[in-house]
């Protein structure tokens, strides 16, 4: 588990929490709530987890509760990156009644979410230890929510690939066939873009071996079974990164480190997640 102290930005964490708590409240707020508590009662409860995982996302629980109460309680008991057993409580939160019953599943979605993706990711990367690959997530991610996204995988102890279409150069196989081969695609390449990273699929050795004439930094080494995979980490050493993607699952994730690979990127860490299953537990004054 990563030991620096993990934290999101501010901003864009007030911004996703205004977003989700418009969307649950509407125009009319909490019909529910606000018909049974009465505005002046303030409560307590604690966030518990119901399985084993690996934490993320508490910043945007806190600031969840605190957007409907400034002046709440929310005291960390695990941080972001922990692991955590059945049973744990991760925070402990205090505040205006209705604002507690208010914020709970908002809170809860967004710690759930990030905390899923935390523990799969986790899984990853234990599957991996000791062969100097590391897990790396994908594009594959929520609308609107990747930075919290890729921010989870990193607290379960994965790296990040690019951010977005901006940030580096990844020529896929669509943008080989609509510039007509390879050599199209990449003639000229650096010059265009300026001082970015800039990485190829290929899925043939041959690919490899016609991408690696040009001033490129990274390959991404799309579908090779193994021992294909393995004789292209051996063609690229020394010149260029390498990356393995597709068909990546924990069943065979090891035996793809074991090939030499420096990179292994799973679509599947932020798009197919199992929830962490939390809930808010009260407490009696």
């Amino acid at each position: 588990m990563p030991e620096a102290k993990l934290s999101l930005p501010p901003d864009l964490v007030e911004r996703a929490v205004a977003l989700a708590l418009a969307e649950d409240l509407g125009t009319a707020g909490d019909i529910t709530t606000d018909a049974i508590v009465p505005a002046d009662t303030h409560g307590e409860a604690e966030i518990v987890v119901r399985q084993p995982g690996v934490i993320a996302g508490l910043d945007l629980a806190e600031a969840t509760f605190k957007a409907l109460d400034p002046e709440a309680s929310f005291v960390r008991v695990m941080r972001d990156g922990g692991k955590v057993a059945a049973g744990a409580t991760v925070a402990l939160v205090s505040g205006k009644t209705r604002a507690l019953l208010t914020a709970e599943r908002t809170a809860l979605n967004f710690l759930g979410r990030l905390s899923g993706i935390a523990t799969l990711t986790a899984s990853y990367v234990a599957a991996v230890e000791g062969t100097g690959s590391r897990i790396t997530c994908t594009r594959k991610t929520t609308p609107g929510l990747r930075a919290f996204e890729k921010y989870a995988v990193r607290a379960g102890g994965g790296v990040n690939h690019r951010f977005g279409l901006y940030d580096a150069v990844l020529v896929k196989d669509n943008h080989i066939a609509a510039a007509g081969s390879l050599a199209n695609a990449l003639q000229g390449l650096a010059d265009r873009v300026g001082r970015v990273k800039i990485e190829v699929e290929v899925d043939t050795l041959e690919q490899l071996e016609e991408a690696l004439a040009f001033p490129i930094d990274a390959v991404l080494l799309d579908n090779m079974d193994t021992a294909t995979l393995k004789k292209a980490v051996a063609l690229a050493k020394g010149i260029v990164a390498t990356e393995a993607s597709g068909g990546v699952i924990l069943q065979n994730v090891r035996e793809i480190a074991e090939t030499g690979v420096e990179l292994i990127s799973v679509g599947a860490l932020t798009h197919s997640p199992r929830n962490l299953d939390s809930s808010l537990e009260w407490r009696k004054r």
